[in-house]
């Protein structure tokens, strides 16, 4: 039997609706931006295995760096322990990071990572003998589903049977250049009332609301105004940290910087799971106590991984390298290129791009799954490529190490789908 059909008999997979979806692509091996199914056919993944494997797929450096971790220390208590992989790890990404950010909460994956910070915000001001219970998130928001982390998004599709178990959260929309003004506003109206605790976003790219982008300078006037009312603010860079936006953070493309930030996904470069919260001293000082209660208590077994963090050293070190940038300049470079080609196209409906994230609308009408945008997965996959339509959106956010020609495959199939598929 192959992969794909022992997969039936026990796996329930991730958004996934086994009924009308019971097959998956068996894959048996990867490196650099392919994979490999378990036949022997190759396709790019054009998104990085959901924005992880940002620096390519089993990447020789991180997988020498992660073997000789495994021969020293494999797993060890992170209450009461420490251990060099985590400390050297800290002092690397604190130079990476904007420089407001000052420590970090160790957890496991994107959706805790929020969770924590969420707990952070609320018992911010907790500790300071203050309620405030208010979340404030932006219109079509994901952070995640984990209880925390699905009240704050705003996507239905994935919350819709858990909505009356939910923290109490006021959206907003997303600034767009055009309603900056009306978007502050509505944020200052929601402060007034004196119960807001914080303020959660994703900076600059909304990625599971099919890519969508918003105005850095709008943004940055909400953070201000949250920062002058002491209200929170908590940047989800799980899916737009470690480069995807030309900087190393989306938040250093704004000239004020949050009180948290959230990390995970490319943090360990494809590699292990881990996620780390980072926050501002001020945050942390409301924590320092005497008191116990007063501590965070917040805790997952496979916390500050050594293994994992072996992986991170080793990601931070390539994205810091002048090979890595170039890769990355040469990929927006030919993205501009590519939206050159087709923005002006008649099935076309906009395109947008931040760093090596790129995107464009389908100018058709089509459901989030299945129908058309099914027929748009198998097409690419029957083509060599992984790419994973949101809708009618169609995006690209492939490892950095993708090859010219490689990007160019990806470019000619979506022309050829555009002039002889859709």
């Amino acid at each position: 039997m192959t992969i794909s059909e022992r997969d039936q008999k026990h796996l329930w997979h991730p958004l996934t609706q086994h009924k009308t979806h019971p097959t998956a692509l068996g894959i048996s091996r990867a490196k650099g931006a392919l994979l490999f199914d378990e036949n022997g056919k190759e396709y790019i993944d054009g998104i990085a295995s959901w924005y992880t494997s940002a620096y390519g797929h089993c990447h020789d450096f991180i997988v020498k760096r992660v073997k000789e971790q495994v021969e020293i220390l494999d797993q060890v208590v992170f209450s009461g322990l420490t251990h060099e992989p985590v400390v050297k790890l800290s002092e690397e990404l604190i130079k990476i990071l904007p420089e407001n950010q000052n420590k970090l909460f160790f957890s496991d994956n994107g959706s805790t990572s929020v969770e924590v910070a969420i707990k952070m915000s609320l018992q911010y001001h907790f500790n300071q003998g203050e309620k405030k219970n208010i979340l404030i998130a932006f219109e079509e928001g994901f952070h995640g589903d984990t209880f925390g982390a699905m009240s704050v998004s705003g996507l239905s599709v994935y919350n819709g049977p858990f909505e009356d178990f939910f923290l109490a959260v006021e959206r907003i929309p997303v600034p767009n250049g055009e309603n900056n003004e009306a978007v502050l506003q509505q944020l200052q109206a929601l402060i007034s009332q004196g119960n807001v605790a914080s303020f959660i976003f994703e900076p600059l790219v909304q990625g599971a609301a099919a890519m969508k982008m918003h105005d850095a300078l709008g943004l940055e006037m909400l953070i201000e105004e949250c920062q002058k009312n002491n209200v929170i603010t908590i940047a989800d860079e799980v899916m737009t940290g470690f480069g995807k936006t030309g900087k190393y953070f989306a938040s250093q493309h704004l000239e004020v910087h949050p009180d948290i930030m959230c990390m995970s996904k490319a943090l360990t470069a494809g590699m292990v799971p881990m996620a780390i919260t980072s926050c501002t001293e001020a945050v942390y000082q409301a924590f320092y106590s005497d008191d116990m209660g007063k501590g965070l208590f917040h805790g997952h077994t496979y916390t500050a991984n050594p293994i994992a963090c072996a992986a991170a050293l080793a990601g931070i070190e390539l994205l810091q390298s002048e090979e890595m940038q170039e890769n990355i300049q040469r990929v927006i470079n030919a993205h501009k290129n590519f939206d050159k080609r087709i923005k002006n196209h008649s099935k076309v409906a906009n395109t947008r791009q931040c760093g090596i994230i790129y995107a464009f609308d389908l100018d058709v009408e089509m459901k989030r799954y299945g129908g058309l945008r099914d027929r748009l997965l198998n097409f690419f996959l029957e083509n060599g490529l992984f790419l994973r339509p949101l809708g009618n959106t169609i995006y690209i956010s492939a490892p950095y190490v993708i090859t010219d020609e490689q990007l160019q495959k990806v470019y000619d199939k979506i022309e050829y789908l555009l002039e002889e598929v859709i």
